[in-house]
């Protein structure tokens, strides 16, 4: 059995879900039920076989917009949660609003754009773009932190919410602990793993300490959490997202880059972060605000 849940504009709905079953129909796959569960928000469709992918291609053709996840068998709570932070839990890139007070907004994010995009090796990219940092005060990180780092709309209750739910959450960034720590604290995360910035005599050096994060990184810290079948849940936007929510039992593309949202099973491109509580079936009342 494969399980679709979406949420999407209900004008026309049923004309809508006749054009999916056509469209499925043509590739094989049977529309058996639909319905809409308890919140009245969440459209539920059931299909006796089929490819995950091909559902998702079918909905996104017939619904669109629409935030949605597609697998086999039943939606249950993951036990473990592990997101990237930069444009996923909070709404910026921290390198690029850092390069700002360097006054080299524009340069790095032209990289940390193609690199995002996958047209860059990641670490190479990473590399390049701190060094481009070499001199700049450390405490112009504080104030960035302040005056420019926010958190996505639903963050904190998405945590919040599986937290109390007995989730363990983890933020594993290509960014740095100097952000990440930060705001892993603001958000409620368990764990936090990311990159760290070389810092002598108050300023950035241009280098980073210790073994560096990236998607096989990211992929790994998903694994050693999941150990033991636990399902995870994985949140990300960019390519070195992509192995990471490639393994999660439920990985979802967050108003993603076109790989990253390709490699996932759910995708929110209408709503908030809250979608993906939706979508795994937590009804509102159990929600928690962080």
């Amino acid at each position: 059995m494969l399980i679709a849940r979406l949420i999407a504009d209900t004008a026309d709905r049923e004309t809508r879900l006749d054009a999916l079953a056509v469209a499925l129909r043509s590739e094989g796959v049977a529309l058996a039920t639909a319905d809409t569960l308890a919140d009245g928000e969440v459209l539920e469709l059931r299909f006796s076989e089929g490819a995950p992918e091909t559902v998702l291609a079918a909905i996104d053709r017939v619904f669109a917009p629409a935030d949605m996840l597609v697998c086999r068998g039943s939606i249950d709570l993951p036990q473990v949660f592990v997101s990237d932070m930069d444009s996923t839990m909070i709404g910026q890139e921290c390198i690029d609003e850092l390069a700002d007070y360097a006054g080299i907004k524009p340069q790095i994010a032209a990289i940390t754009e193609r690199a995002m995009q996958g047209e860059l090796d990641f670490v190479a990219a990473l590399r390049e773009r701190v060094a481009l940092l070499e001199g700049l005060e450390e405490s112009a990180i504080s104030d960035c932190l302040t005056e420019r780092i926010r958190p996505e709309p639903g963050a904190r209750t998405l945590v919040a919410t599986l937290s109390a739910l007995g989730s363990r959450t983890v933020l594993v960034t290509g960014g740095f602990h100097h952000f990440a720590d930060p705001v892993g604290d603001m958000l409620g995360f368990d764990r936090v793993v990311g990159n760290r910035l070389e810092v002598t005599g108050g300023r950035l050096t241009g280098g980073l300490l210790g073994q560096i994060t990236d998607s096989a990184v990211k992929a790994a810290v998903l694994r050693e959490e999941s150990t033991g079948g636990r399902l995870s849940l994985a949140t990300g936007d960019g390519a070195n997202d992509i192995p990471m929510i490639a393994a999660a039992t439920y990985g979802f593309a967050y108003r993603a880059k076109p790989k990253a949202r390709a490699a996932a099973n759910g995708r929110i491109d209408r709503g908030d972060l809250t979608a993906v509580l939706s979508l795994l079936g937590i009804p509102r009342k159990d929600w928690r605000e962080g």
